[in-house]
């Protein structure tokens, strides 16, 4: 099992930068390719962005690309999301996932997922 644990949401004006969190526990963390979704209102959860385990590789949706940046320290079992020129449509609930096997961005492959954290974008 691993047990994962978002953080650093909160309301941010347009324009502005969030850092969000989340730190895993439970097994060995740097095993695990790790990703950042999102879930507004009556929307199905959406990719924002993936790393793999060592940090080498990263993607990005495309309405993020360019803004927002996923990074991970295995040191400290966590990995980040920095949020920038952030926008009204960026409000949702973000949650982080982890996958040892999977790489990708279908939410249902990955195993294990944290309980969110909102981020609510004011025009």
């Amino acid at each position: 099992q691993v047990q994962l644990v978002e953080s650093g949401g909160g309301l941010v004006q347009a324009g502005g930068s969030l850092r969000l969190s989340c730190t895993a526990s439970g097994r060995t963390f740097s095993n695990y390719n790790m990703g950042w979704f999102r879930q507004a209102p009556g929307q199905g959860r959406e990719f924002v962005a993936r790393s793999s385990w060592s940090g080498g590789s990263t993607y990005y949706g495309d309405s993020v690309k360019g803004r927002f940046t996923i990074s991970r320290d295995n040191a400290k079992n966590t990995v980040y999301l920095q949020m920038n020129i952030l926008k009204p449509e960026d409000t949702a609930v973000y949650y982080c996932a982890a996958s040892r096997s999977y790489f990708g961005a279908a939410p249902e492959q990955y195993v294990y997922w944290g309980r969110g954290t909102q981020v609510t974008v004011s025009s």
